[in-house]
C-alpha cells in the first residue's frame, strides 16, 4: 500500500512558517517582540503579507509562536546534550557550561533569547507575560530538579537547598550573558564559570566531584 500523499499546500506552509519562526526568534532575541511584524517579515522574506498573517492570525499569535520556537531551539542546545550525564554535581556543571555555551555562542543573535524578552515582559500581562512565565518555571524546575538529584545521590552536602543553588547558579549565568552584551566582551563569561565552579565546589561533598568545563 502507498503512503499517504502529504499535501503540498501543507507542506508549503510547514516550510514557510519555520523560515518565520527562524528568522522571527532572531530578531525579537535583539529587538525584542515587540518588533515582530507581519509586514517587516514579508518583506524581509521576501513573502506575501496575506500568507504570513495566515499562518499565524495575530501579532500575539506570531509572539508566541516565537516563544514556542526558541524553547525547541534552547532544549536542543542545552537540555539535549544533558541525556546520558547520570544525575550528579557532574550533570549541574555540564548543565551551566552548555548554557553559557548557549549564549556565548549567540545561538539568537541577542545572547539569551529569553533573558532578553522577559526583560520587555516582566510588568504585563496577558499571554505572552504567561507564556514567558512558564518558561522560566520550567527551567528553574530543570535546573533544582538536576541539584535534588545531586544531593539524593549524596554529592551535594545533605542541607543543600536546591531552589537557592539553581537560583544563584542562574545568576550568574544571565549576569555573564547581560555583561558580555552590553560590553561586547567574553570575560564574563569566564568569571561566571569561575564562580559557578566555586559554588558547586563550596556546596559538594567532594571538590573533586567538579569537573573543569571550560
Amino acid at each position: 500500500m502507498s503512503s499517504p500523499r502529504v499535501d503540498g499546500r501543507v507542506e508549503r506552509g510547514n516550510r514557510t512558517r519555520r523560515l518565520v519562526l527562524r528568522r522571527t526568534v532572531d530578531i525579537a532575541s535583539v529587538e525584542g517582540l515587540e518588533a515582530l511584524s507581519v509586514g517587516r517579515l514579508a518583506t524581509e522574506l521576501g513573502l506575501s503579507k496575506s500568507g504570513v498573517f495566515a499562518l499565524f492570525g495575530s501579532k500575539e499569535e506570531l509572539q508566541l509562536a516565537t516563544i514556542r520556537a526558541a524553547s525547541r531551539i534552547f532544549a536542543d542546545e542545552v537540555l539535549a546534550p544533558m541525556d546520558g550525564i547520570p544525575a550528579g554535581v557532574a550533570r549541574l556543571a555540564h548543565l551551566c557550561e552548555g548554557w553559557l555555551r548557549y549564549s556565548q555562542g549567540r545561538v539568537f543573535p541577542g545572547g539569551c533569547f529569553f533573558s532578553a524578552v522577559m526583560a520587555e515582559f516582566d510588568a504585563r500581562e496577558g499571554p505572552v507575560h504567561d507564556a514567558l512565565v512558564q518558561s522560566l518555571a520550567i527551567w528553574m524546575a530543570y535546573m533544582e530538579g538536576c541539584a535534588v538529584d545531586a544531593r539524593t545521590a549524596g554529592e551535594l552536602h545533605a542541607d543543600t537547598d536546591p531552589a537557592q543553588l539553581a537560583f544563584e547558579l542562574v545568576a550568574l549565568m544571565e549576569t555573564a550573558n547581560a555583561h558580555s552584551l552590553l560590553n561586547s566582551e567574553t570575560t564574563p563569561y569566564d568569571r561566571a564559570r569561575t564562580g559557578i565552579t566555586s559554588r558547586l565546589r563550596a556546596t559538594a561533598t567532594d571538590s573533586a566531584l567538579v569537573p573543569q568545563t571550560s
